[in-house]
């Protein structure tokens, strides 16, 4: 009987000794392994060995990439405008030792130096600077936490200021000014779309002239030039205003028309290539 007893202590004994020294760390994890109450050694993921009774594992923990959301804070700005900020900070344990010895609470620590870091960085700017200044804050931010962060065996990989919340009237005054400039921006853009197409019209027109006078083989200062011109405007007028719905037919005696143009351009006779250019003289119209 007491053979056993004795045989079933040891039995129990060695499963204890077993269950208590066996452990298996998962991947992306770390355990601390502390002997008699003093840090001993980490253990990396897979399976273990700690020495039963005298060796126990304190700590484990992720040293895989992490995500840290800062709540919304009241900042104010260098002009004495409260503002509302938050922010996400991405950080991971490079050194378990450290992070777990080194500081009581590293998320907490983390938290705070960025409410701190936030109402400094904002605290120097005017309201104006403050969205355009967003990326010089986040540089300024990751630059004090790997100050702050660097003896706690953590690495900041990155802070991202994510909403800057403005007062309500700061907001509508924002928004009346951005509808105000777009309003000019499109003034702007519909003033040098008419001076583009003015200096369009203006170079199809010196084009034009340049083609009419080889036509003619006369040149483009010339009074010869200059008359036909104007008997060529004087027919496109009286064409347009023979379209109007209120206009009447009159009847000319076309010797008098021949006379009357002669009076408008001069003494200069030619006017067959006048004539294939603009519509027949007998059909002009006059208006009431």
């Amino acid at each position: 009987m007491l053979q056993y007893l004795v045989a079933l202590i040891a039995t129990a004994m060695l499963g204890y000794a077993v269950n208590s020294s066996v452990r298996i760390i998962d991947e992306g994890d770390e355990a601390l392994v502390e002997r008699l109450g003093k840090y001993k050694r980490t253990l990396k993921p897979g399976l273990r060995f700690v020495v039963p009774l005298l060796e126990k594992i304190a700590y484990v923990d992720t040293i895989r990439e992490r995500v840290l959301d800062i709540k919304p804070q009241s900042v104010i700005t260098n002009d004495n405008l409260t503002l509302e900020v938050d922010a996400v900070v991405y950080w991971k344990i490079i050194e378990l030792e450290r992070s777990y010895y080194e500081i009581e609470n590293v998320e907490n620590a983390i938290d705070n130096i960025v409410l701190t870091s936030l109402r400094s960085e904002i605290g120097r700017l005017q309201l104006r600077e403050v969205l355009s200044s967003k990326d010089k804050i986040d540089k300024a931010l990751l630059k004090k936490l790997d100050e702050a962060t660097s003896n706690w065996g953590v690495k900041v990989i990155r802070v991202e200021v994510q909403n800057i919340v403005f007062p309500q009237k700061i907001q509508e005054a924002m928004e009346s000014e951005r509808v105000a400039l777009s309003h000019k921006q499109a003034m702007i853009e519909q003033a040098e779309g008419e001076k583009q197409a003015a200096i369009a019209k203006a170079k199809g027109q010196a084009e034009s002239m340049e083609v009419l006078s080889q036509t003619l083989n006369l040149r483009p200062g010339s009074p010869e030039f200059l008359q036909f011109l104007i008997a060529q405007r004087y027919l496109e007028t009286n064409q347009k205003l023979s379209e109007s719905a209120n206009s009447k037919v009159l009847f000319m005696d076309p010797k008098a028309m021949s006379e009357a143009l002669a009076e408008l351009v001069g003494d200069s006779p030619d006017y067959s290539q006048l004539e294939q250019l603009s519509i027949p003289p007998s059909k002009l119209k006059k208006t009431d």
